[in-house]
């Protein structure tokens, strides 16, 4: 593929792009994906939505009160954009790293950074000193947007040569807004190429090193015009909300590309519980919500499903949705929640399904524009019903920043995701496990997502994540880590917490074969879990290695 001729006068990112035999075969084959040449992607969510609506349609929301229209949100963009050029000297292909919780302020700064060239680096608000550093050493950046009450760990993360800029929640209170305030609120965007990388998305780090993942223009616009044109079907008058962070890519999707494709607004929530999720989508009549199973599955465990009489939409993502949450969420609220995979690597959701074809327990199937396959370990298609590692092809795909793991995720053309899959015979993706979450026990293989399904199925059960722990006898054990729905408190002492043990251990035999059941639990009072929200299976089994002696990988 050739690339087209780049605006990028700092030519990092694409001198650091993979081979492009390493590249997975990327499919435009969807009408909607087609897009010219020449195409900024921040230009045509915001820019080119005002020319169509006009400037006074609601488009940022903040729990405050706070209301900015397309228009508001055009002017501050612009305005940061000229304090970057004029002020910071920023050149087409610097990149900018962002800090900060999901508000209007954050949204501003990414889609100035984005009008004048640069290449945004987004992280998470409650990543620390040592990670900041490794994204710093990775992405080579000598400029930062932060939120003015986020940046002691930015400071002491030590990037050479660093300029700290910081901003307020809702554009005002910091540096940046100072010196914006004082620019007119017109902007000439820079013509940057559909494939010049527009974001450094960092991986998670369920497997340790984070990896920079490099999506250009066309990817930003890609899942909306795939995912959300196709699946989840958004209008104009509808409100968005979410917990995700806006700098993990299913929050991005969710709660600012999706909305702002169709001219739709976005409640902005930078934390909430379950309980006030709840809450704040009751008091803004909020339509569509973006947050994972568990924050589902505590909405209706603690008797709000009045409060959210208004959503239509409703998508888990970033862990399997149990069958059970799925069933119980609909019973509470009519509401059939939209289940989905996606990775950082390949920007959003690819299989999906939605409405009447939802199975539940299924994830769905291919979203349009997107194709996907089950390979065993020498990349042969394996029959339906057979389980093996998930091979997935699009209009976007994994190019890692000069990461040799770019050989792992990318193999024969096809993005191969780490999940186990079964399909179907009519098409349907069933969830197994991630690939390295299959416990092989006395000969067995052991899917954890299957116990931790059959858990979470009891409703003393908040959370929970299993994984294989070292076992002289049988080689390896499963062990469940559970989070009461009552919080440790409510087992105070080993008599309880043994009895409670047998009970959960009963159940897993009497829902699924009973080898399956966990043999060893722990009661804990929360999980290990990236700044995306994930849990670090890793880190789970890393301890139980260190427990038996062995060490940990």
């Amino acid at each position: 593929m050739r690339l087209s001729p780049s605006a990028h006068v700092d030519t990092f990112c694409r001198d650091n792009l993979p081979p492009q035999e390493q590249w997975p075969v990327l499919r435009f084959d969807v009408p909607e994906v087609q897009y010219p040449q020449r195409l900024n992607c921040a230009v045509e969510l915001l820019d080119a939505m005002v020319e169509r609506n006009g400037r006074d349609r609601a488009c940022l929301l903040a729990p405050d009160g706070t209301r900015w229209t397309y228009g508001d949100l055009l002017d501050r963009a612009n305005r940061i954009a000229r304090v970057l050029v004029d002020d910071l000297g920023l050149v087409p292909g610097n990149r900018v790293l962002l800090r900060g919780p999901n508000n209007p302020g954050l949204v501003a700064a990414w889609f100035a950074v984005l009008k004048a060239g640069g290449v945004v680096v987004p992280t998470m608000p409650m990543l620390r000193a040592g990670e900041l550093a490794t994204i710093g050493e990775i992405g080579q950046f000598q400029l930062a947007l932060c939120d003015h009450r986020f940046t002691e760990d930015l400071e002491a993360a030590g990037i050479p040569n660093l300029t700290l800029m910081t901003y307020g929640p809702t554009g005002t209170g910091g540096q940046l807004d100072t010196l914006a305030e004082a620019k007119p609120a017109d902007f000439q965007n820079v013509d940057t190429a559909a494939d010049d990388v527009s974001m450094l998305a960092f991986t998670s780090g369920t497997t340790g090193r984070p990896k920079a993942t490099m999506h250009f223009h066309r990817d930003v616009l890609a899942n909306a015009d795939t995912f959300s044109h196709y699946v989840l079907r958004p209008e104009a008058d509808d409100v968005f909300t979410g917990t995700p962070p806006i700098a993990f890519t299913f929050g991005l999707g969710g709660l600012v590309v999706f909305p702002m494709r169709v001219g739709a607004a976005s409640l902005l929530v930078e934390r909430a519980t379950p309980d006030q999720l709840a809450a704040l989508i009751e008091h803004h009549g909020v339509t569509v919500c973006f947050t994972a199973p568990t924050a589902y599955k505590a909405m209706i465990a603690s008797g709000q499903a009045s409060r959210l009489a208004t959503l239509r939409r409703a998508v888990s993502a970033g862990e399997h949705l149990p069958r059970a949450t799925w069933e119980a969420f609909r019973q509470a609220t009519g509401v059939r929640l939209i289940d989905g995979i996606g990775s950082t690597e390949m920007l959003h959701i690819f299989i999906s399904a939605a409405d009447d074809d939802i199975r539940p327990g299924a994830t769905g199937r291919p979203v349009p524009g997107y194709v996907a396959k089950v390979v065993d370990l020498e990349g042969n298609e394996v029959p339906d019903g057979e389980p093996g590692r998930l091979a997935v092809q699009g209009p976007t795909g994994c190019r890692y920043l000069a990461d040799e793991r770019q050989l792992v995720y990318v193999q024969d053309g096809w993005n191969i995701t780490g999940d186990t899959f079964t399909r179907d015979p009519d098409g349907y993706f069933w969830y197994q496990a991630r690939s390295d979450d299959m416990i092989v026990s006395s000969g067995y293989n052991i899917s954890a997502p299957e116990v931790e399904e059959a858990l979470m199925s009891r409703d003393d059960v908040m959370e929970c994540a299993v994984v294989a722990a070292p076992d002289e006898a049988r080689g390896h054990v499963v062990k469940a880590f559970v989070v009461p729905s009552g919080g440790l408190d409510s087992l105070p002492d080993d008599g309880s917490r043994a009895a409670r043990a047998k009970e959960l251990q009963d159940h897993v035999k009497s829902v699924i074969a009973p080898y399956k059941y966990p043999r060893v639990i722990e009661f804990v009072d929360a999980l290990p879990r990236t700044s995306s929200g994930k849990v670090q299976r890793f880190k789970l089994r890393q301890l139980e290695r260190q427990k038996a002696g062995e060490p940990a990988l």
